[in-house]
């Protein structure tokens, strides 16, 4: 009972998901990050503070405080659909392990409720005190290697990447299942070249199979302007779906099962 009064901060749970670990998912959405991505489609979720979001119809309050009791009674909703479809809990943010406690009580909840457990990070925080406490509640890690190139990667990110890398592979030890996936961004890291350099650094991880290639979208073009920020990329254009499928198959090369997400 006490893991079930530990308190964090959210900003949405999203029930019958699909794309964020196996099976069909109930994801809870924590508040605060690290990075700066320009690309981020969550901008809402980078700032631990509770804000206001503009929009057309009216203003939007993001973020809440929470119980890890109240979260997971709306977990555990959907526990006939996590059996059926091999599905569960994952975690997201923002950065959910920014918050150690709460994210580490929601997974010692979860696993005690026999429900599957996932999270989805960046892993650019200290591995000891913030990410190894949380491996042995989970059975899936869905981390992001956005490049391999540090320099470009604080160009876009505002944080170099070696400590990513390192985390990387020192999760991928551990033995829990790892997941790679590359948020696939346009002037940034969508040519065969970086594709491939991910996709050789993610093959040589122990017991690494699988990688993710999920195309950049501008759904979170909107949110920035309710915030009352910039949104850094510009006009972009997404990726076409013919340029995606050359990326996979330049993946798919070294080794790896490459999956393109929605």
């Amino acid at each position: 009972m006490e893991n079930n009064r530990v308190v964090g901060r959210i900003f949405d749970i999203q029930k019958f998901s699909t794309h964020d670990g196996p099976g069909i998912r109930t994801v809870v959405f924590l508040k605060g990050c690290i990075l700066r991505c320009r690309w981020c489609c969550n901008p809402e979720s980078q700032s631990y503070r509770i804000q206001e979001l503009k929009t057309e119809k009216k203003n939007k309050v993001v973020g809440y405080d929470t119980t890890v009791g109240e979260v997971m009674q709306k977990v555990m909703q959907d526990m006939p659909y996590y059996r059926r479809s091999g599905g569960g809990m994952t975690l997201s943010g923002g950065e959910a392990l920014c918050q150690t406690e709460f994210a580490n009580a929601l997974l010692k909840e979860a696993k005690a409720q026999g429900i599957n457990t996932a999270v989805e990070t960046t892993a650019c925080l200290p591995f000891e005190s913030m990410i190894a406490p949380h491996l042995p509640y989970l059975d899936t890690v869905l981390m992001d290697i956005k490049h391999t190139d540090s320099e470009k990667h604080e160009r876009f990110t505002t944080m170099r990447n070696e400590l990513i890398l390192d985390n990387a592979r020192r999760i991928a030890e551990s033995g829990c299942r790892l997941i790679i996936r590359v948020p696939t961004i346009p002037t940034f890291n969508d040519t065969p070249e970086e594709i491939r350099s991910i996709a050789r650094f993610a093959a040589s991880l122990p017991g690494v199979e699988e990688i993710h290639l999920l195309p950049y979208h501008r759904l979170g073009y909107d949110k920035y302007i309710g915030l009352g920020r910039e949104y850094t990329m510009g006009d972009v254009p997404p990726p076409t779906k013919e340029k995606m499928e050359e990326l996979r198959l330049v993946a798919e090369r070294e080794g790896l099962r490459a999956i393109l997400g929605g």
